[in-house]
Protein backbone atom coordinates (compact mmCIF):
# COMPACT_ATOMS: atom_id res chain seq x y z
CA UNK A 1 0.00 0.00 0.00
CA UNK A 2 1.70 3.20 -1.21
CA UNK A 3 1.40 6.55 0.50
CA UNK A 4 2.54 9.26 -1.86
CA UNK A 5 2.51 12.47 0.12
CA UNK A 6 1.72 15.72 -1.64
CA UNK A 7 4.17 18.60 -1.95
CA UNK A 8 2.44 20.51 0.86
CA UNK A 9 2.70 17.48 3.14
CA UNK A 10 6.40 17.10 2.43
CA UNK A 11 6.85 20.77 3.34
CA UNK A 12 4.90 20.30 6.59
CA UNK A 13 7.00 17.24 7.38
CA UNK A 14 10.25 19.10 6.68
CA UNK A 15 9.14 22.07 8.80
CA UNK A 16 8.41 19.81 11.77
CA UNK A 17 11.66 17.89 11.24
CA UNK A 18 13.74 21.08 11.28
CA UNK A 19 11.93 22.40 14.34
CA UNK A 20 12.58 19.13 16.20
CA UNK A 21 16.26 19.15 15.24
CA UNK A 22 16.84 22.79 16.19
CA UNK A 23 14.48 23.43 19.09
CA UNK A 24 13.71 20.08 20.76
CA UNK A 25 16.45 17.47 20.37
CA UNK A 26 19.33 19.60 21.76
CA UNK A 27 17.39 20.25 24.99
CA UNK A 28 15.30 17.09 25.51
CA UNK A 29 17.76 15.43 27.87
CA UNK A 30 18.03 18.53 30.08
CA UNK A 31 14.25 19.03 30.16
CA UNK A 32 13.86 15.42 31.25
CA UNK A 33 16.54 15.74 33.92
CA UNK A 34 15.23 19.04 35.29
CA UNK A 35 11.52 18.26 34.84
CA UNK A 36 11.30 21.48 32.85
CA UNK A 37 8.09 22.36 31.00
CA UNK A 38 9.22 24.22 27.83
CA UNK A 39 6.21 26.50 27.37
CA UNK A 40 8.07 29.13 25.34
CA UNK A 41 9.40 26.51 22.93
CA UNK A 42 5.89 25.09 22.52
CA UNK A 43 4.69 28.60 21.69
CA UNK A 44 7.32 28.71 18.97
CA UNK A 45 5.82 25.48 17.63
CA UNK A 46 2.39 27.08 17.84
CA UNK A 47 3.65 29.99 15.73
CA UNK A 48 4.27 27.40 12.98
CA UNK A 49 0.66 26.21 13.23
CA UNK A 50 1.34 23.12 15.34
CA UNK A 51 -1.01 23.95 18.25
CA UNK A 52 -4.24 24.05 16.24
CA UNK A 53 -3.41 21.60 13.51
CA UNK A 54 -6.97 20.53 12.69
CA UNK A 55 -8.75 23.56 14.17
CA UNK A 56 -10.53 25.80 11.66
CA UNK A 57 -8.66 28.80 10.32
CA UNK A 58 -11.12 31.52 11.39
CA UNK A 59 -9.93 31.14 15.00
CA UNK A 60 -6.25 30.80 14.19
CA UNK A 61 -6.10 27.09 13.42
CA UNK A 62 -4.21 25.50 10.55
CA UNK A 63 -7.20 23.63 9.08
CA UNK A 64 -5.08 20.58 8.28
CA UNK A 65 -5.92 16.88 8.23
CA UNK A 66 -5.36 14.01 10.66
CA UNK A 67 -2.71 12.65 8.31
CA UNK A 68 -0.95 16.01 8.42
CA UNK A 69 -1.08 15.84 12.23
CA UNK A 70 0.47 12.36 12.17
CA UNK A 71 3.31 13.65 9.99
CA UNK A 72 3.92 16.55 12.39
CA UNK A 73 3.88 14.53 15.62
CA UNK A 74 6.07 11.81 14.12
CA UNK A 75 8.75 14.42 13.43
CA UNK A 76 8.35 16.42 16.65
CA UNK A 77 8.70 13.28 18.76
CA UNK A 78 12.06 12.58 17.12
CA UNK A 79 13.18 15.67 19.02
CA UNK A 80 11.34 15.19 22.33
CA UNK A 81 8.61 12.60 22.79
CA UNK A 82 7.28 14.07 26.02
CA UNK A 83 6.92 17.61 24.67
CA UNK A 84 5.40 16.43 21.38
CA UNK A 85 2.88 14.33 23.31
CA UNK A 86 1.77 17.33 25.36
CA UNK A 87 1.29 19.41 22.22
CA UNK A 88 -0.87 16.57 20.87
CA UNK A 89 -3.09 16.69 23.98
CA UNK A 90 -3.45 20.47 23.64
CA UNK A 91 -4.48 19.94 20.01
CA UNK A 92 -7.11 17.38 21.03
CA UNK A 93 -8.66 19.69 23.62
CA UNK A 94 -8.69 22.61 21.17
CA UNK A 95 -10.31 20.45 18.49
CA UNK A 96 -13.11 19.52 20.89
CA UNK A 97 -13.93 23.18 21.49
CA UNK A 98 -13.73 23.88 17.75
CA UNK A 99 -15.98 20.94 16.88
CA UNK A 100 -18.57 21.00 19.65
CA UNK A 101 -18.40 24.56 20.94
CA UNK A 102 -20.83 27.31 20.14
CA UNK A 103 -19.78 30.29 18.02
CA UNK A 104 -19.25 32.25 21.23
CA UNK A 105 -17.14 29.49 22.84
CA UNK A 106 -14.97 29.15 19.74
CA UNK A 107 -14.29 32.89 19.67
CA UNK A 108 -13.74 33.11 23.43
CA UNK A 109 -11.24 30.30 23.79
CA UNK A 110 -9.58 29.29 20.52
CA UNK A 111 -7.82 32.53 19.49
CA UNK A 112 -5.86 32.16 22.74
CA UNK A 113 -5.34 28.40 22.44
CA UNK A 114 -4.08 28.15 18.86
CA UNK A 115 -0.99 30.32 19.60
CA UNK A 116 -0.71 28.62 23.03
CA UNK A 117 -1.01 31.89 24.88
CA UNK A 118 -3.31 29.69 26.95
CA UNK A 119 -2.73 25.95 27.35
CA UNK A 120 -5.41 23.25 27.47
CA UNK A 121 -5.71 19.91 29.29
CA UNK A 122 -8.14 17.01 28.85
CA UNK A 123 -9.76 15.66 32.03
CA UNK A 124 -11.50 12.30 31.70
CA UNK A 125 -9.62 9.77 33.86
CA UNK A 126 -10.38 9.52 37.58
CA UNK A 127 -8.70 7.65 40.44
CA UNK A 128 -11.44 5.00 40.26
CA UNK A 129 -12.25 5.04 36.54
CA UNK A 130 -9.47 4.55 34.03
CA UNK A 131 -10.40 2.01 31.39
CA UNK A 132 -14.02 2.20 32.57
CA UNK A 133 -14.31 5.83 31.53
CA UNK A 134 -18.12 5.74 31.50
CA UNK A 135 -18.01 4.96 35.22
CA UNK A 136 -16.67 8.39 36.13
CA UNK A 137 -18.04 9.84 39.39
CA UNK A 138 -17.29 13.56 39.08
CA UNK A 139 -20.64 15.38 39.27
CA UNK A 140 -21.97 18.59 37.80
CA UNK A 141 -25.14 19.82 39.52
CA UNK A 142 -27.15 22.53 37.82
CA UNK A 143 -27.54 25.61 40.03
CA UNK A 144 -30.45 27.33 38.36
CA UNK A 145 -29.97 28.15 34.68
CA UNK A 146 -26.76 30.11 35.05
CA UNK A 147 -24.19 27.70 36.49
CA UNK A 148 -23.12 24.18 37.40
CA UNK A 149 -21.37 23.12 40.58
CA UNK A 150 -18.68 20.49 39.95
CA UNK A 151 -17.31 18.04 42.51
CA UNK A 152 -14.78 15.27 41.93
CA UNK A 153 -11.17 14.46 41.14
CA UNK A 154 -9.45 13.81 37.83
CA UNK A 155 -6.20 11.82 37.79
CA UNK A 156 -3.07 11.67 35.61
CA UNK A 157 -3.84 15.00 33.95
CA UNK A 158 -1.07 16.26 31.68
CA UNK A 159 -0.61 19.95 32.37
CA UNK A 160 -2.44 19.70 35.69
CA UNK A 161 -1.75 22.82 37.72
CA UNK A 162 -0.11 24.64 34.81
CA UNK A 163 -2.70 24.64 32.03
CA UNK A 164 -5.16 27.50 31.73
CA UNK A 165 -8.11 25.52 30.34
CA UNK A 166 -9.44 22.14 31.55
CA UNK A 167 -11.97 20.16 29.51
CA UNK A 168 -13.74 18.25 32.28
CA UNK A 169 -16.12 15.33 31.80
CA UNK A 170 -18.67 15.27 34.63
CA UNK A 171 -21.93 13.50 35.39
CA UNK A 172 -25.07 15.59 34.96
CA UNK A 173 -27.49 12.67 34.73
CA UNK A 174 -27.92 8.91 34.98
CA UNK A 175 -25.16 6.35 35.44
CA UNK A 176 -23.31 5.28 32.32
CA UNK A 177 -22.23 7.18 29.21
CA UNK A 178 -25.54 9.00 28.59
CA UNK A 179 -25.28 10.93 31.83
CA UNK A 180 -21.95 12.65 31.08
CA UNK A 181 -21.46 16.27 29.99
CA UNK A 182 -18.38 18.34 29.12
CA UNK A 183 -17.33 21.63 30.72
CA UNK A 184 -14.61 24.16 30.04
CA UNK A 185 -13.15 25.02 33.45
CA UNK A 186 -10.76 27.95 33.56
CA UNK A 187 -7.78 28.16 35.88
CA UNK A 188 -8.52 30.48 38.77
CA UNK A 189 -12.13 29.34 39.12
CA UNK A 190 -12.95 29.12 42.86
CA UNK A 191 -13.03 25.47 43.94
CA UNK A 192 -10.49 24.34 41.33
CA UNK A 193 -7.21 23.07 42.81
CA UNK A 194 -4.47 20.60 41.97
CA UNK A 195 -2.58 17.72 43.53
CA UNK A 196 1.18 17.40 43.71
CA UNK A 197 3.19 17.00 40.56
CA UNK A 198 3.42 13.23 40.05
CA UNK A 199 6.83 11.54 40.00
CA UNK A 200 6.85 9.56 36.77
CA UNK A 201 8.97 7.02 34.92
CA UNK A 202 9.00 9.24 31.83
CA UNK A 203 7.30 12.23 30.22
CA UNK A 204 9.26 14.43 32.60
CA UNK A 205 9.18 17.56 30.43
CA UNK A 206 5.48 17.95 31.21
CA UNK A 207 3.73 18.20 34.59
CA UNK A 208 1.13 15.62 35.61
CA UNK A 209 -1.21 16.15 38.55
CA UNK A 210 -4.69 15.53 39.88
CA UNK A 211 -7.32 18.14 39.05
CA UNK A 212 -9.58 18.60 42.07
CA UNK A 213 -13.05 20.17 41.91
CA UNK A 214 -14.67 21.14 45.22
CA UNK A 215 -17.93 23.04 44.81
CA UNK A 216 -16.36 24.49 41.67
CA UNK A 217 -18.92 26.86 40.16
CA UNK A 218 -18.74 26.92 36.35
CA UNK A 219 -20.91 29.21 34.20
CA UNK A 220 -23.55 27.40 32.17
CA UNK A 221 -22.16 28.99 29.02
CA UNK A 222 -19.00 26.93 29.59
CA UNK A 223 -20.84 23.65 29.00
CA UNK A 224 -19.66 22.20 25.68
CA UNK A 225 -22.59 20.85 23.69
CA UNK A 226 -25.84 19.64 25.21
CA UNK A 227 -26.19 17.79 28.50
CA UNK A 228 -25.49 14.11 28.00
CA UNK A 229 -23.13 14.65 25.03
CA UNK A 230 -19.97 14.48 27.11
CA UNK A 231 -19.09 10.86 26.58
CA UNK A 232 -19.60 11.19 22.82
CA UNK A 233 -17.32 14.25 22.84
CA UNK A 234 -14.69 12.41 24.89
CA UNK A 235 -14.70 9.33 22.67
CA UNK A 236 -14.67 11.28 19.40
CA UNK A 237 -11.58 13.08 20.58
CA UNK A 238 -9.88 9.82 21.43
CA UNK A 239 -9.87 8.52 17.84
CA UNK A 240 -7.57 11.36 16.83
CA UNK A 241 -5.75 11.29 20.16
CA UNK A 242 -4.87 7.66 19.59
CA UNK A 243 -3.41 8.46 16.18
CA UNK A 244 -1.40 11.32 17.67
CA UNK A 245 0.10 9.19 20.42
CA UNK A 246 0.83 6.45 17.88
CA UNK A 247 2.63 9.06 15.77
CA UNK A 248 4.71 10.04 18.80
CA UNK A 249 5.61 6.36 19.27
CA UNK A 250 6.55 6.07 15.63
CA UNK A 251 8.85 9.08 15.79
CA UNK A 252 10.44 7.90 19.01
CA UNK A 253 11.05 4.44 17.55
CA UNK A 254 12.57 5.92 14.39
CA UNK A 255 14.87 8.09 16.51
CA UNK A 256 15.92 5.06 18.58
CA UNK A 257 16.60 3.06 15.40
CA UNK A 258 18.78 5.85 14.00
CA UNK A 259 20.73 5.99 17.27
CA UNK A 260 21.22 2.21 17.29
CA UNK A 261 22.36 2.18 13.67
CA UNK A 262 24.90 4.94 14.28
CA UNK A 263 26.16 3.31 17.47
CA UNK A 264 26.54 -0.11 15.82
CA UNK A 265 28.86 1.38 13.20
CA UNK A 266 31.24 2.87 15.76
CA UNK A 267 31.15 0.43 18.69
CA UNK A 268 34.05 -2.03 18.36
CA UNK A 269 34.01 -5.56 19.77
CA UNK A 270 36.36 -8.41 18.92
CA UNK A 271 38.26 -6.12 16.57
CA UNK A 272 35.38 -4.90 14.39
CA UNK A 273 32.20 -2.79 14.56
CA UNK A 274 29.23 -4.63 16.06
CA UNK A 275 27.35 -3.73 12.84
CA UNK A 276 29.46 -6.40 11.13
CA UNK A 277 27.91 -9.15 13.27
CA UNK A 278 24.92 -10.91 11.76
CA UNK A 279 23.04 -10.88 15.07
CA UNK A 280 23.15 -7.07 15.08
CA UNK A 281 22.27 -6.87 11.41
CA UNK A 282 19.22 -9.09 11.86
CA UNK A 283 18.00 -7.01 14.80
CA UNK A 284 18.45 -3.78 12.86
CA UNK A 285 16.64 -5.24 9.87
CA UNK A 286 13.69 -6.32 12.01
CA UNK A 287 13.55 -2.92 13.69
CA UNK A 288 13.53 -1.09 10.35
CA UNK A 289 10.80 -3.39 9.00
CA UNK A 290 8.64 -2.85 12.08
CA UNK A 291 9.00 0.93 11.90
CA UNK A 292 8.05 0.99 8.23
CA UNK A 293 5.06 -1.33 8.77
CA UNK A 294 3.86 0.87 11.62
CA UNK A 295 4.19 4.00 9.48
CA UNK A 296 1.99 2.53 6.73
CA UNK A 297 -0.58 1.34 9.28
CA UNK A 298 -0.71 4.75 10.99
CA UNK A 299 -1.03 6.76 7.78
CA UNK A 300 -3.80 4.46 6.57
CA UNK A 301 -5.78 4.88 9.81
CA UNK A 302 -5.35 8.67 9.63
CA UNK A 303 -6.69 8.76 6.09
CA UNK A 304 -9.70 6.70 7.12
CA UNK A 305 -10.42 9.14 9.95
CA UNK A 306 -10.07 12.08 7.56
CA UNK A 307 -12.52 10.38 5.20
CA UNK A 308 -14.96 9.72 8.11
CA UNK A 309 -14.96 6.07 7.09
CA UNK A 310 -17.35 3.88 9.13
CA UNK A 311 -14.48 1.62 10.17
CA UNK A 312 -12.27 4.53 11.30
CA UNK A 313 -12.66 3.89 15.04
CA UNK A 314 -11.54 0.29 14.63
CA UNK A 315 -8.53 1.26 12.56
CA UNK A 316 -7.54 4.05 14.97
CA UNK A 317 -7.62 1.49 17.81
CA UNK A 318 -5.65 -1.00 15.71
CA UNK A 319 -3.04 1.60 14.81
CA UNK A 320 -2.71 2.77 18.41
CA UNK A 321 -2.26 -0.81 19.67
CA UNK A 322 0.18 -1.86 16.97
CA UNK A 323 2.31 1.27 16.70
CA UNK A 324 2.73 1.87 20.45
CA UNK A 325 3.64 -1.78 21.06
CA UNK A 326 6.07 -1.62 18.15
CA UNK A 327 7.53 1.68 19.34
CA UNK A 328 8.42 0.38 22.77
CA UNK A 329 9.85 -2.86 21.34
CA UNK A 330 12.06 -1.07 18.84
CA UNK A 331 13.29 1.39 21.47
CA UNK A 332 14.06 -1.49 23.84
CA UNK A 333 15.93 -3.31 21.05
CA UNK A 334 17.91 -0.12 20.39
CA UNK A 335 18.86 -0.01 24.07
CA UNK A 336 19.99 -3.65 23.83
CA UNK A 337 22.23 -2.83 20.88
CA UNK A 338 23.83 -0.11 22.99
CA UNK A 339 24.54 -2.69 25.69
CA UNK A 340 25.41 -1.24 29.09
CA UNK A 341 25.78 2.24 27.64
CA UNK A 342 22.12 2.19 26.64
CA UNK A 343 21.22 1.98 30.32
CA UNK A 344 23.00 5.25 31.04
CA UNK A 345 21.40 8.67 30.79
CA UNK A 346 24.36 9.82 28.70
CA UNK A 347 22.65 8.15 25.73
CA UNK A 348 19.18 9.21 24.52
CA UNK A 349 17.79 5.68 24.10
CA UNK A 350 17.37 5.37 27.87
CA UNK A 351 15.01 8.38 27.88
CA UNK A 352 13.22 7.20 24.72
CA UNK A 353 12.43 3.83 26.34
CA UNK A 354 11.04 5.55 29.45
CA UNK A 355 8.99 8.06 27.46
CA UNK A 356 7.46 5.47 25.12
CA UNK A 357 6.36 3.01 27.80
CA UNK A 358 3.31 5.05 28.85
CA UNK A 359 1.97 5.15 25.28
CA UNK A 360 0.76 1.56 25.74
CA UNK A 361 -1.39 2.78 28.65
CA UNK A 362 -2.81 6.22 27.87
CA UNK A 363 -5.56 7.15 25.41
CA UNK A 364 -7.02 3.77 26.35
CA UNK A 365 -4.76 0.87 27.31
CA UNK A 366 -3.75 -1.51 24.56
CA UNK A 367 -5.93 -4.14 26.22
CA UNK A 368 -8.91 -1.80 25.76
CA UNK A 369 -7.84 -1.27 22.14
CA UNK A 370 -8.28 -5.02 21.66
CA UNK A 371 -11.76 -4.81 23.19
CA UNK A 372 -12.71 -2.02 20.76
CA UNK A 373 -11.28 -3.88 17.77
CA UNK A 374 -13.06 -7.12 18.64
CA UNK A 375 -16.35 -5.30 19.32
CA UNK A 376 -16.20 -3.59 15.93
CA UNK A 377 -15.38 -6.89 14.21
CA UNK A 378 -18.30 -8.69 15.84
CA UNK A 379 -20.66 -5.81 15.07
CA UNK A 380 -19.93 -6.01 11.33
Amino acid sequence: MAFDLGEDQHQIQDLARRFAAEKLRPHAGRWDEEHYFPVEVMREAAALGFAGIYVREDVGGSGLSRLDAALIFEQLSKGCISTAAFVSIHNMASWMIDTYGSADQRQRFLPELTPMRRIASYCLTEPGSGSDAAGLRTTARADGNSAYVLNGTKAFISGGGVSDIYLVMARTGEDGPRGVSTFVVEKGTPGLSFGKNERKMGWNSQPTAQVILEDCRVPAENRLGDEGMGFKIAMSGLDGGRLNIAACSLGGAAEALDAALDYSKTRQQFGKPIADFQATQFKLADMATEVEAARVFLYDAARRLDAKAPEATKHCAMAKRFVTDMGFKVANDALQIHGGYGYLRDYPVERIVRDLRVHQILEGTNEIMRVIIAREMLRA
